[in-house]
């Protein structure tokens, strides 16, 4: 096996942390990953992976050796596009990343869109409420709600979303709707955790206008919170997105839109210094083009 293959290999076993799923995604045997692994540690005179026998996982070495390859692959990848012509017929193995929600929402009929467009790519999402590192879990493309921190990755702003309190028409009918944060406090809450994680609501654009609530009700998941919303039982806190088809419908209404704080950013992030391959680039067109056009996050 040569060299170039092996680190195919290595990066393979890395992300699937296991030598036989590597060597499924290669189509070669366990015993070929494992040898060419063998032969690479051996080169670098280093241990890239501590193994025992229910699972692989990289060293530390092997971790920083991991971005690294990636960067080498990527690179030969996106010089093997120039040189023969392919750009405009993206192909290979797209990873992106966004919120749960977002992700459901929004990015993942872009990414089947995007599928449809070109059908010589397949992807994978990886949706999660947490900010991942793209290097450690091998993903291509990010989305990121909020303000952005000091990184390695370049960032497209594709629109903002608001964080709303919000409620059904029948419900503000039964029980009045409030006028200033503080009358939150005399209604029934639903607090879903990944949006408001304390009992602490921050009103106003620099968020200095704080009220503690105590919600009858707190649930992991947006999707629940709003739902129960939606019927009737009380008020709940959400990201506009999270809410926009509701919002448009009437089927939710939201209040104190004058106390809100600053709008949150939205950006879709990838990796800086270095080239961007065909098929990112491609993705993040058409990605771009649709978050702007939507009008939940303007």
């Amino acid at each position: 096996m040569d060299r170039l293959q092996s680190l195919e290999v290595f990066v393979a076993v890395a992300e699937a942390e296991s030598f036989a799923a590597g060597a499924r995604q290669m189509n070669i045997s366990a015993p070929s990953a494992t040898r060419a692994v063998n032969e690479l540690e051996e080169r670098l005179g280093a241990r890239l992976f501590t193994r025992t026998t229910r699972v692989v996982r990289l060293t530390d070495v092997g971790r920083t050796y991991l971005e690294e390859v990636r960067g080498i692959l990527a690179d030969l990848s996106s010089a093997n596009e120039a040189v023969s012509g392919a750009v405009g017929r993206p192909k290979g193995y797209l990873r992106v990343t966004s919120p749960v929600e977002f992700g459901r929402i929004y990015v993942a009929p872009i990414v089947a869109e995007y599928l449809d467009r070109f059908p010589g790519v397949s992807a994978s999402m990886l949706m999660v409420d947490r900010i991942v590192n793209l290097a450690e879990e091998g993903l291509d493309v990010g989305v990121r709600i909020g303000p952005l921190s000091a990184s390695g990755l370049m960032a497209v702003k594709v629109g903002s979303v608001r964080r709303v309190v919000c409620g059904s028409p029948d419900y503000f009918k039964e029980h009045g709707v409030p006028q200033s944060p503080e009358d939150v406090t005399g209604h029934k809450i639903v607090a879903a955790a990944t949006v408001t994680p304390s009992n602490e609501w921050r009103f106003g654009k620099a968020q200095d206008r704080v009220v503690k609530v105590y919600p009858r009700l707190s649930v992991t998941s947006v999707a629940t919170a709003t739902s129960l919303a939606r019927a009737g039982w009380g008020l709940t806190r959400a990201l506009s997105y999270q809410v926009g088809p509701d919002l448009q419908s009437g089927t939710l209404q939201a209040v104190l839109e004058d106390f809100e704080p600053e709008p949150l950013p939205v950006h879709l992030v990838h990796y800086e210094g270095r080239r961007v391959s065909v098929k990112v680039r491609s993705f993040l067109d058409l990605a771009r083009d649709r978050l702007r056009q939507s009008t939940v996050l303007n």
